[in-house]
């Protein structure tokens, strides 16, 4: 369950609230008892970065080495070795 956070609109109280996705926003604010709750938009925690989960569990076959086959052409000095400016 993600965890969404509130300001409020009448007295600038914030709060975190762990919710359903299917759950209704917040409304009251728990401070000033006033309906003046907005829902702020936030960064996620985490990053899913590097060879990755899906690269390496749900692909099958050939697919699979997709990071491998990757690193083994760039090695050649290709364009995503390092070698160049850009990269």
């Amino acid at each position: 369950m993600p965890i969404y956070e509130y300001k409020c609109t009448e007295c600038d109280h914030t709060l975190e609230k762990l919710q359903k996705l299917s759950d209704d926003p917040l409304k009251d604010c728990p401070a000033c008892s006033k309906p003046g709750l907005e829902k702020l938009i936030s960064a996620a925690g985490f990053r899913l970065k590097g060879g990755g989960w899906y690269e390496t569990d749900f692909k099958s076959g050939s697919k699979k080495n997709v990071a491998d086959s990757k690193s083994k052409s760039s090695d050649s000095g290709d364009c995503g070795s390092g070698s160049c400016p850009s990269c």
